[in-house]
């Protein structure tokens, strides 16, 4: 499945190709199934190996890792890793985390990649991300539920600060001048932040529930496009608190509380539980706690 070659595969195991491929006889005759056929130079996997190949490698991972540990040593590692967030949240993190790699780990390379989903359970099945940082209350929810009742849970989180989303407008906005009411809110003009280009978020869940709605005209994927756009422009935006303070375009815009209550929003860490005891994982999710730490030092304080 890795190599999709007999012979590059039996390299790997120390093993003669025969024996390979007598191996592959016996696993085909016990499963009912070919699992491989050559396709051009090399062999593709049927639908059945497929959907058997991410519980196996994950218990070949975890057998590894049992009986031959590999030690992560951050000032000696090559490794890249990659994380999915949001723009928003990167500016927060990555100051930090750069820091820690410089200092600890000079080999080290990190991608960050966008987050475009509030459930990020599929990209870490599919090995897309080491890790996703955001706001996932759903996929939580889901997971505590699940193992409440008994459930398997694949994956695991750790809460690494919580946020709070103001109302952002241009400081010569007209509704700049005056209070900002619950009434002026929903009749104004607004732009949504949404990574799936829904005109719905959880400002507007939360407006529902008051039986009051707003008009969204925009949508975009980015912060940082929107603390642009709002700042030359008459639309209103909901951002976190905290980009605006470091997107370096406070002094364009005008803070507004929203008019009404919403829940608190947590930012947490997410990854999939084979990595649990990665030494080298351990090492990131460790990285990237102290990153949050620093960030938000001050407000501790």
């Amino acid at each position: 499945m890795a190599e999709r070659s007999l012979t590059k595969a039996a390299h790997n195991l120390a093993l003669t190709q025969p024996a390979v491929s007598n191996a592959m006889r016996r696993l085909r005759e016990t499963l009912g199934d070919d699992l491989v056929r050559r396709s051009g130079q090399g062999l593709e996997p049927t639908p059945r190996a497929n959907a058997l190949w991410p519980a196996v490698r994950e218990a070949l991972r975890q057998l590894q890792e049992t009986l031959v540990p590999s030690p992560f040593d951050p000032a000696t590692s090559t490794a890249t890793f990659i994380l999915a967030m949001a723009d928003a949240t990167a500016s927060e993190l990555i100051p930090g985390l750069l820091n820690v790699v410089e200092r600890d780990a000079p080999g080290v390379s990190i991608r960050v990649v966008p987050l475009s989903t509030r459930d990020p359970r599929r990209l870490l099945d599919a090995e897309t991300a080491d890790l996703a940082i955001g706001h996932f209350p759903a996929a939580l929810a889901d997971l505590t539920a699940s193992a409440q009742s008994g459930g398997a849970v694949s994956y695991a989180h750790q809460r690494l600060y919580d946020g709070e989303y103001v109302c952002v407008m241009r400081t010569g906005n007209p509704l700049a001048q005056g209070p900002l009411t619950l009434k002026r809110f929903c009749a104004a003009r607004h732009m949504l932040v949404s990574f799936s280009g829904r005109p719905f978020g959880f400002v507007d869940e939360a407006l529902t529930a008051l039986q009051r709605q707003r008009r969204i005209v925009l949508t975009v994927n980015q912060f940082f496009t929107a603390g642009r756009v709002v700042a030359q422009s008459d639309l209103l935006t909901v951002l976190p608190r905290h980009f605006v303070r470091v997107a370096d375009v406070l002094n364009e815009l005008t803070i507004r509380p929203l008019p009404f209550d919403m829940p608190v929003v947590h930012v947490d860490v997410m990854w999939h539980k084979r990595e649990q005891h990665n030494s080298a994982h351990q090492w990131l999710r460790s990285a990237i706690a102290a990153s949050a730490k620093l960030a938000f030092a001050d407000d501790a304080a």
